[in-house]
């Protein structure tokens, strides 16, 4: 397997055979896991008489703190979630020795729903309702002295990247002051909507990528892994990730009929959502431009300045998901028409409407 460090790596090999003799680890069968958007990889090991592997995260301490996934980890865990468990930890070089969830996360077994049949699309309803009910009991942890805030100043940062990143240096645009001003008046508007929902723990990246399944039980409790950067914020956020996810689309009527499903079980729960689900459906839209205006940016940082430039075929979607929101509520047209203006070349729109800036 590939080291770019050979110094990491020498580390690397010596912290494993420190640890193999007390979980029974076999050294030579370490190969690649996966990789995330952030500088962990992760590597599989096998366990001599285990018929489940072990995984290893590879995490430089000088670019990630190891401390937040720790902390997370073992409050997901108390509260019946399932996260891996930590079985060994090197702070100091960063390295870490996890159980394994397995090697199929929600997106590599879903079934397209154009292309499946109805066996199949039962199998996907059962996966995203058992992602609902995972998802429930995450929330229902009472975490907010022990997590982050999502406050008015980390929202700011995040819709921030949306100039930085996206409108300026992807798509190149010079914008003007009154361009300046509708992303002012249009970020107001989206974080007050936002800070005025009721709050839980928040994964922040509750999606089909972060869920880890068995191939053959769609009815199984996911597991749940990315959780390191959990806040106490808006309780329709992870949804809004798991239901509109920037890597796979579902027909908004779906996306309706699962958010019904895991409305009712909040309310069954004790989680704060409104009792009204059209009030629920209003706060999770807002909560949705939020979030993919933040991912337009955080994908064009991917792709321009860590080399990842998978992350450009994500962007349309996203896009699309972000501008249609803006055309259904009072006060964010003239953000939808920036938005026209920044992918008019990639995806060919034709100006609908003559806002103004």
């Amino acid at each position: 397997m590939p080291w770019a460090d050979p110094a990491r790596r020498e580390a690397f090999e010596s912290w494993l055979a420190g640890v193999a003799g007390r979980h029974g680890l076999r050294p030579g069968t370490v190969r690649a896991a996966s990789s995330d958007a952030s500088f962990r990889r992760y590597l599989r090991v096998d366990a001599d008489g285990c018929p489940a592997s072990f995984i290893v995260m590879d995490a430089p301490p000088d670019k990630e703190d190891c401390g937040p996934f720790v902390k997370v980890a073992r409050l997901l865990q108390a509260g019946g979630v399932a996260a891996p468990a930590i079985l060994e930890w090197d702070e100091a070089q960063g390295f870490m020795l996890l159980s394994d969830l397995g090697g199929h996360t929600l997106l590599s077994v879903l079934v397209p729903e154009a292309e499946a049949l109805s066996a199949a699309d039962a199998d996907n309803r059962a996966r995203y309702a058992a992602a609902l009910d995972e998802l429930v009991r995450l929330q229902g942890i009472a975490a907010e002295d022990q997590v982050p805030p999502y406050d008015d100043a980390l929202l700011q940062r995040e819709l921030d990247l949306l100039p930085q990143w996206y409108l300026t240096q992807l798509r190149g645009l010079t914008l003007t002051d009154a361009q300046q001003q509708v992303l002012e008046r249009s970020f107001g508007l989206i974080k007050a909507q936002v800070l005025g929902q009721p709050r839980v723990l928040v994964h922040r990246d509750y999606h089909s990528r972060n869920l880890m399944v068995k191939q053959g039980d769609p009815r199984a409790t996911p597991g749940v892994i990315d959780f390191q950067d959990a806040v106490w914020g808006p309780v329709t956020y992870d949804l809004v990730s798991l239901l509109r996810d920037a890597y796979v689309v579902w027909d908004e009527e779906v996306q309706i009929d699962h958010a019904v499903r895991y409305w009712e079980k909040a309310r069954k729960a004790g989680v704060p959502v409104p009792d009204d689900f059209g009030d629920f459906w209003r706060d999770f839209e807002w909560m949705g431009l939020q979030r993919h205006l933040k991912v337009l940016g955080i994908f064009a940082r991917l792709a321009l300045r860590d080399g990842k430039r998978q992350y450009l075929d994500d962007i349309p979607r996203v896009w699309r998901y972000a501008h249609r929101v803006c055309t259904r509520y009072n006060g964010l047209g003239p953000l939808a028409a920036l938005l026209e203006v920044a992918e008019a070349e990639t995806l060919g729109i034709q100006r609908q409407a003559g806002y103004t800036f």
